[in-house]
């Protein structure tokens, strides 16, 4: 099956042709990152918009670099929920306008599930696994038994990791979007030079919370007469990066002992930090499990990891009609379409 993906539930406009959920013809992404780097974070009326004025060019770009005509396209993918509402919706009524001109099966996808199988696009992994998705909007475990099968098994009471990273770098005076700056800096500092905590590590549930941390970090700052640059500078960036990986690490390692586990899956934006990969692959040594981390292109924002969930549910005939709509809030595991897989 030949399918065209759209995501827009944030701050990238992206579209991809992806054949038989495996194969990616091509992958196009405009970024907004410039656009809203002067408000210190995403401004959701200006994505909205920005949205609106790429949203066709990218979808043509997609098409053209594929090599393919609209009429050739058997399905179309749009990420449905959760994110931004208003950005949602001009991925929808995209995807919508053109399933109707064209007689086009459609589906909504969810964008997490997007994450987490988004490294099937170069190797799948047998189920089941464990899968953790950190993003600036999400930090969650979860047990995947399948496609359309997913049981969440912890997540973040507060802030999200990536939101924890950008909130820091503000604080330090970084600037926006702050991950990988913190990130580079990081890995020329002592990662034991700041004594910052470590929320929840030893809370007996597999939830998150790093508000607190962030807090941490603002308090060291008050306590210091300068603003740190330099080697200072890099150590507060170590220390802070060292925290977050550890709870991410044995949060984990947790989780995965808890269900029996020997594989495991982490995606999102946050998984482009080298840090953490570097946390989860000594984890995966130690542990003697299978570790997936897509390259950094699909561990971000993009349309091409839509395919995987999409094309499934398209075979399967698990199709939405043109009463969709897009979906602010939508728990992973909340899903009745997938009760229909077989």
């Amino acid at each position: 099956m030949l399918i065209l993906t759209i995501e827009t539930s944030c701050d990238e406009t992206a579209a991809a042709v992806v054949r038989d959920g495996r194969l990616v013809l091509s992958s196009v992404i405009s970024s907004q990152v410039a656009t809203h780097a002067e408000y210190g974070g995403v401004v959701p009326e200006i994505a909205s918009r920005k949205h609106l004025e790429m949203i066709t060019p990218v979808v043509r770009q997609a098409l053209d670099e594929a090599g393919v005509m609209l009429a050739e396209i058997e399905g179309i993918a749009v990420t449905r929920g959760p994110g931004l509402l208003g950005a949602l919706l001009v991925g929808v009524s995209m995807a919508k306008s053109l399933a109707l001109a064209c007689r086009i099966p459609l589906v909504g996808v969810h964008h997490i599930e997007g994450h987490l199988l988004a490294g099937f696009l170069e190797q799948p992994v047998l189920f089941p696994f464990l899968a953790l998705v950190v993003s600036g909007g999400h930090t969650h475990l979860y047990r995947v038994d399948g496609i359309g099968r997913y049981r969440i098994l912890g997540r973040t009471i507060d802030d999200a990791v990536g939101e924890a990273y950008d909130k820091t770098a503000t604080l330090l005076g970084l600037g926006y979007p702050g991950g990988a700056l913190i990130d580079k800096l990081a890995q020329q500092g002592s990662p034991t030079a700041v004594k910052f905590p470590r929320p929840l590590l030893h809370d007996k549930t597999l939830n998150f919370s790093f508000s607190g941390l962030k807090t941490a970090v603002l308090t060291h700052l008050k306590k210091q007469s300068h603003t740190p640059e330099g080697a200072e500078l890099h150590d507060l960036c170590a220390s802070f990066q060292a925290a977050v990986c550890e709870v991410l690490v044995k949060k984990t390692e947790a989780a995965l002992k808890q269900e029996g586990l020997q594989r495991l899956v982490v995606g999102g934006g946050v998984a482009c930090n080298s840090g953490l990969r570097h946390a989860m692959q000594q984890l995966a040594t130690r542990l003697k499990i299978e570790l997936q981390i897509p390259p950094p292109v699909l561990c971000g924002d993009n349309a091409a990891m839509l395919a995987v969930a999409g094309d499934a549910y398209l075979t399967a005939g698990c199709l939405d009609d043109l009463a969709m709509d897009a979906i602010a809030t939508w728990p992973l595991d909340q899903v009745a379409r997938w009760e229909q897989l077989p």
